[in-house]
Order: structure tokens, then C-alpha cells, then sequence
């Protein structure tokens, strides 16, 4: 089940939230998305992490994306500065925000790109103190732009779709009393019509990559050279681990033979 692979090795709690989910949560986020009508999709990641972007969210959406092409959707990425250079080189539009910028500019955008459905891969998310915090719960407010307020103002408007695997992601707001109460964290506020929690948010964008290939019919889900080799490019950009905090093609402490099991476990699914 793609369940049971996206949350191998969990150690912050994501298996305790499993019950409160729907058993095949992955495999209803797919089946949603194969339900939109073919437009632009606007994809959201990029976690500040001491002065850098993490390596968890961007090579998820990177996989999303290229699926998401795979089946008539136009993607679009939505980030800030710190993911500059990651998604262009992929071919992939990219639209920069800035922290300052307010609840006009996320709606200008809405208007202006006129997406069928968001998707948010690891993306910190205000939480119920009016914060925006890293697992540590020191404020990252200043260093992050609020695309928290596309999901807010999508809401009963355009489907949403959200990934993570801490409590303070977009679309955790969905679990906000659980996580208060089992894992003892502030939660995002911001609520999704799907949420995914995996391990690792890359795995949980995988798993809907891989549910979406076994739904389709067609080979959607990026091979593992793919993700390594966009790994190790964003790496000498400057993006970090984000348990480590060091300059490594690793993904919240886990060595990359860990993600090619995820991933090659998620493509025998698949077939």
C-alpha cells in the first residue's frame, strides 16, 4: 500500500495521525487531482532553514510537476527567493513572492493564472499562534512568503491538495486538534480538501506521483536518477538538509539510498 511505504522509518509522529486519515489518503489525493479539469496547476514549497531553502519539498514538487505535464496540466511553481534557480533549469515557470507582499498580491495571482487546483509540498503555513515556525518553534515569519494565503482563499473555490510531515506544513490545519494533542506542536492553521503526510514530504509527493501512474495508466512517476541528480543541483545552489542543516544531497537525515528504496518501493507498487 503507498501508505505504508511514504511512512517508513517515521520518527516525528506521522503514524500516530495515520488513524485520523482515511486508510488510502494518498491514493484519494491522486484521484482527485485526475479529476480536475486540465489547466494551470500552482505548486507551493521552498521551507527556510538558516538562510537557505531544505532539500525536502522541492525535488516532491519536481516529481509533481512532471506528472502533473504527464497528464495535460500545466504546472506552476509558486515560491520565494530562497528556491531561485531550482525549477527553471527542469523547464518549469516559477513565480517569486515576497515575504512582504500581502493578501492583494496572492489574490492578483488567482486572478491572474486562473488554476484548477493548488498543491503545497513542505511549505511552512502560519499556525494557530499567528506564526510562522520552524520543528523548533522559532519564527521563520520574516524570512517567508505567506503562500498560505493562496489555500486560505481557494478554500470552497478551487481543490486543494497538501503534503507534509511535521504539523507546521499547509493543509496540517486539517489535524490541528490531533497534533496538539499527540505530538504536542503548534499546527499550521491552513486547511486542504486532501491532505498527504508521509516520513518525509518528498515521499508523500512521490506516493501521489506513483498513485497517480497507477491510476493513469501512464509512466508519470520521475526515476530515482532524475530526483538525485535535481538533488545534488539544488545542493550547489544552496540548499540544505533540514535536520542536519549541512550542504548534502540528504533529505531530513535520511542518505539517499533511503529515498532510491522509496522511491524504486513506490514505482513495484505502481506496476
Amino acid at each position: 500500500m503507498t501508505e505504508d511505504i511514504i511512512l517508513r522509518y517515521s520518527h516525528r509522529g506521522m503514524t500516530d495521525l495515520r488513524d485520523c486519515l482515511p486508510p488510502d489518503y494518498c491514493r484519494r489525493a491522486a484521484a482527485a487531482i485526475l479529476g480536475w479539469p486540465r489547466g494551470t496547476v500552482l505548486l507551493t514549497t521552498g521551507f527556510y532553514v538558516a538562510g537557505h531553502a531544505e532539500t525536502d519539498g522541492p525535488a516532491g514538487t519536481l516529481v509533481l510537476a512532471r506528472a502533473l505535464e504527464g497528464l495535460g496540466f500545466t504546472p506552476v511553481v509558486v515560491t520565494d527567493s530562497y528556491c531561485r534557480g531550482y525549477f527553471e533549469p527542469e523547464g518549469l515557470e516559477v513565480v517569486y513572492m515576497d515575504p512582504a507582499a500581502g493578501e492583494a498580491a496572492y489574490r492578483r495571482l488567482l486572478a491572474d493564472r486562473a488554476p484548477v487546483g493548488l498543491i503545497s509540498v513542505e511549505r511552512c503555513g502560519e499556525n494557530i499562534e499567528h506564526d510562522y515556525a520552524n520543528m523548533r518553534g522559532v519564527s521563520i515569519r520574516a524570512h517567508s512568503a505567506r503562500l498560505d494565503l493562496l489555500f486560505d482563499l481557494a478554500r470552497g473555490r478551487i481543490p486543494t491538495v497538501g503534503v507534509g510531515d511535521g504539523g507546521n506544513e499547509i493543509g496540517m490545519g486539517n489535524l490541528a486538534g490531533p497534533i496538539r494533542e499527540k505530538l504536542s506542536l503548534v499546527p499550521c492553521r491552513t486547511t486542504v480538501d486532501h491532505l498527504v503526510i508521509a516520513t518525509v514530504s518528498n515521499w508523500g509527493a512521490y506516493g501521489i506521483a506513483s498513485c497517480l501512474e497507477k491510476l493513469s495508466g501512464r509512466k508519470l512517476l520521475l526515476s530515482f536518477p532524475a530526483i538525485r541528480a535535481f538533488l545534488e543541483r539544488t545542493v550547489a545552489l544552496g540548499s540544505v538538509d533540514g535536520v542536519s542543516g549541512k550542504p548534502a544531497p540528504s533529505v531530513d537525515g535520511f542518505a539517499l539510498g533511503v529515498e532510491e528504496e522509496i522511491v524504486e518501493s513506490l514505482r513495484e507498487s505502481a506496476a
